[in-house]
């Protein structure tokens, strides 16, 4: 295979003349650029991408983890990650995990052998010491509330917006209330799960568990709760919903199950996703995509500054309490 030495010999001229027409350099002569050019046509050179890279110290990759690709939460965090990628002209290496650590693993070590520049976390299944023993390697961003640890993130305060809610359907009447999750385990599902024992504590009410509802994810889960909600002595007024989709299939279920909406039941989604604007359900507005692009830049931008920054939520008052 031809090299940048063979280009030199074949053209004649430097190595480092070669060098400065491979990047664009303009201080070449007309006659020494196109004598490069030319050898380069006649060789089919093709000029080796990793060793560029390796001599610019960056890969123009970054790595992002998500749990799913195919749930609106991931997807809309995704677009904002993506379209921001595009303008700075870099490609993302995406590591779907569904939750199996080993997974997860794969991407820091690729950020441990210099494979990506960066890599952006947005759900995780392995334990904190496990990150904190792949930061030396390179910028991880997280997309959870990592105040008081040595790693960057662009987070919502989950227990803040959770209690936010939490009183708004208090103040609507509503003191049996229940919420829906993806998983207990998470960080932003552990800070949901103490706002709503500090509500309780605070309005004085008692703890059921059988009102928290696990493994709400897709649109078809809502079905379920529905089921499970008619099968209760004493089923709650009110439901938080950590996802608009769940939330809308609630509604769509409820309706069929000649369950009032919100006489019956009232509901809060979360996201502001289109799906909670066409069905008129009210829902805490995430800025998703927004979060993606910052996550994005804090890891390409400031990835030598730690830095955590808490997005700023609102509550979408709609038709569903």
């Amino acid at each position: 295979m031809t090299n940048i030495k063979d280009l030199a010999k074949m053209a004649g001229v430097s190595v480092t003349t070669v060098s400065r027409v491979l990047n664009n350099h303009p201080y070449v002569s007309t006659e020494k650029r196109n004598a490069v050019l030319n050898a380069i046509k006649e060789s089919n050179y093709q000029q080796n991408i990793n060793a560029v890279h390796l001599s610019m110290g960056k890969t123009f990759l970054v790595g992002v983890v998500v749990p799913f690709i195919d749930h609106p939460y991931f997807a809309l965090l995704m677009k904002g990650i993506a379209n921001e990628a595009l303008k700075n002209n870099y490609n993302l290496v995406l590591f779907q995990t569904n939750y199996v650590e080993s997974r997860e693993l794969d991407a820091l070590k690729m950020l441990q052998q210099k494979q990506i520049d960066a890599l952006i976390i947005c759900s995780r299944i392995c334990t904190w010491s496990t990150i904190e023993a792949y930061l030396p390697f390179g910028p991880i961003i997280m997309c959870e509330d990592t105040r008081g640890k040595n790693v960057s993130s662009i987070f919502v305060d989950h227990y803040k917006s959770f209690l936010f809610a939490l009183d708004y359907l208090y103040q609507k009447g509503h003191q049996k209330i229940g919420y829906c999750i993806g998983r207990r385990s998470g960080t932003n599902s552990r800070n949901r799960a103490l706002a709503y024992q500090d509500f309780l504590e605070n309005h004085r009410l008692s703890y059921d568990p059988v009102n928290i509802f696990e493994d709400c994810l897709h649109f078809e889960d809502g079905e379920k709760i529905v089921n499970r909600i008619k099968q209760m002595p004493h089923p709650p007024t009110a439901l938080l919903v950590t996802s608009d989709e769940v939330a809308a299939g609630i509604v769509t279920c409820a309706q069929n199950q000649d369950i009032m909406i919100p006489n019956d039941l009232a509901i809060i989604g979360f996201n502001n996703q289109p799906i909670a604007k066409m069905m008129n359900i009210t829902t805490i507005e995430i800025p998703l995509e927004d979060i993606g692009r910052k996550l994005f830049l804090q890891g390409i931008l400031n990835n030598e500054k730690i830095a955590q920054y808490e997005i700023p939520v609102n509550l979408i008052e709609r038709g569903t309490v």
